[in-house]
């Protein structure tokens, strides 16, 4: 353990004096186009828009150019490996005399679907090889806030996600996404897995990487100078990526929001089938969707008071001693109680995925209160790990989960052997974040409890991985911090405050050294907001004071349970 520390803290000197070596890179060439530069086009199909005389809204001002070079000339930026395929100002404000028409861009088609813009910017796309697929975008020089943004993907990527870069974009980021490696119809579809393992790495852990690298290099070419700060925000697959980035790339960004990260796919995965695997047996052992409201009631009711109010939200589902057994049947089946078979699923489903012959946890189960998400998980099994079986670990298309049994010692060793080869190439679970505090960076992990996809324990787990190899919780929280959130989904939804900006936090924390020790949180439906509440630090939870409107952040406090 001694050699391995001293070779830990060998690498991390090499780490920094790597990223003191970097820190003021030379502004990356631009080859001279061939012929003048040509002036920037309107789109070639806008949509109808509303026409607008000047002297009812004001003639938007002209921005100065950028200091760098022209949007169009980055076709002509050399990178590494790299082929730009695109460059071009897009604006969707159209100006002719005597009238503004104000209209949007619509962005291709990808995995994650489409957005729009309203808004002028510098859009560049280009692949690095082999198929590493990217886009950034820049607002004029003007509305730039000295900031890169770079996005996560969701599920298995696939393409761009164009809608998560509206967002920043407009808040005057320069904002930069990956395809993952691949293009896919579709995030949950897995095929491009099988028969390719030149682009598991890619997905792995390489896309995001390239994409920032790149990213810097055409946002300095641009505006003539660096981000100041630069951010990653993600979620799910997003939230495996921005831990990938902090334990294998620590000097890529400055700070990391990883929101309910998919970092141990090796075991989510077979994790996401146990479900299906319990319930789908026999007819007995189903679990049917109509009665998954009545114990997702009964196991709020039993739970919801522990932090003192009761608000339909489950502060800390392990301090919950919900029983599925207090609805069981006293005669025969019947739509307001459980059979012996549904309430034995019930249990086996919080219970999570256990080694057979030692009874050890694989991968932990769902959590009381998240049982109206099951519905994709207690039919047909969640769709996105049918990839992975079918490619990487059967390496057979036609593979049916129904063949394997979760119970047998000898196909539970098969699960344990694929999660010990793919495990380097898929997981971002090393602990070991050293350098990457080192460098200054900031940290923001947070997870819904209701997560109805990915066990929300094992952001815990992983979190307390990190203090044991901090030494403490205290030099863990210095650089880390975790937040729990009661009644949230998967990455949003539920019945818990699933609105609040990460980002604005992770800034205080980079720029100011105000590290967060709450962050504000609100339930918004329709538009209305319907309460607030206080997103604690882990291991803190949050406490109603006792006195006062429960909708109100301000009569809870955050409290060390326990």
């Amino acid at each position: 353990m001694k050699v391995n520390r001293c070779l830990s803290a060998i690498a991390l000197c090499a780490v920094l004096v790597l990223a003191v070596a970097c820190a003021a890179p030379a502004a990356p060439t631009v080859a001279p186009p061939t012929a003048a530069p040509p002036t920037a086009a309107p789109p070639t199909a806008i949509p109808p828009t509303v026409v607008v005389p000047p002297t009812a809204t004001p003639k938007p001002t002209e921005a100065p150019k950028p200091t760098g070079v022209a949007c169009e000339s980055l076709k002509n930026l050399k990178l590494p490996d790299t082929t730009i395929t695109a460059a071009e100002s897009i604006n969707p404000i159209q100006e002719s005399p005597g009238v503004v028409v104000r209209g949007v861009w619509a962005s291709p088609a990808s995995a994650h679907g489409t957005t729009t813009v309203d808004v002028p910017f510098c859009r560049v796309a280009g692949v690095t090889a082999p198929s590493i697929g990217f886009e950034v975008w820049m607002p004029l020089a003007d509305k730039w806030n000295g900031k890169f943004n770079g996005v996560g993907n969701g599920a298995l990527a696939g393409g761009i996600n164009y809608p998560a870069m509206k967002g920043p974009l407009g808040l005057g980021y320069a904002v930069g996404s990956t395809d993952g490696g691949h293009k896919s119809p579709s995030i949950v579809d897995g095929a491009w897995m099988m028969g390719h393992p030149e682009l598991w790495d890619d997905f792995g852990y390489r896309a995001v990487h390239v994409m920032t690298r790149n990213a810097k290099a055409i946002i300095e070419a641009y505006y003539g100078k660096a981000a100041k700060y630069s951010y990653f925000t993600g979620c799910s697959g997003g939230g495996q990526q921005g831990l990938a980035e902090a334990q294998r790339y620590p000097a890529d960004y400055n700070g990391i929001v990883s929101g309910a990260p998919a970092n141990f796919p090796t075991r989510m995965w077979p994790g996401e089938t146990w479900p299906s695997y319990v319930t789908q047996k026999s007819v007995e052992t189903k679990i049917p969707v109509e009665k998954l409201p009545l114990i997702n009631k009964a196991a709020i009711a039993a739970c919801d008071a522990n932090d003192g109010a009761k608000d339909g939200l489950i502060t800390d589902p392990r301090k919950c001693n919900f029983d599925p057994g207090t609805l069981l049947c006293k005669g025969a089946d019947a739509p307001d109680c459980l059979t012996a078979a549904q309430v034995d699923s019930v249990k086996k489903v919080y219970g999570g995925l256990k080694d057979p012959t030692t009874g050890a946890q694989f991968w932990p189960g769902y959590e009381p209160g998240s049982e109206l998400g099951w519905p994709g998980h207690i039919g047909e099994p969640f769709v996105i790990p049918q990839g992975y079986f079918k490619a990487m670990v059967f390496n057979n298309p036609n593979w049916d989960w129904k063949t394997f049994d979760f119970a047998n010692p000898k196909d539970f060793a098969i699960l344990v052997d694929a999660d010990a080869r793919y495990g380097p190439i898929l997981n971002a679970t090393d602990p070991d974040l050293m350098a990457f505090k080192a460098l200054g960076g900031k940290l923001i992990l947070w997870h819904g409890w209701a997560d109805q996809n990915i066990a929300p324990r094992n952001s815990i787990s992983y979190y307390e991985s990190v203090v044991a190899d901090q030494g403490s919780e205290a030099e863990t929280q210095k650089f880390m911090r975790l937040f729990m959130i009661p009644g949230v989904g998967h990455c949003s939804g539920g019945a818990g405050p699933d609105t609040f900006n990460a980002l604005a936090a992770l800034e205080q924390w980079v720029e100011k050294g105000i590290a967060p020790t709450q962050i504000p949180a609100s339930k918004v439906t329709a538009g209305k907001t319907e309460f607030t509440r206080p997103l604690c630090v882990y291991p803190q939870v949050e406490q109603y004071k006792g006195t006062g409107d429960i909708n109100d952040a301000a009569n809870f406090t955050c409290v060390t349970p326990k």
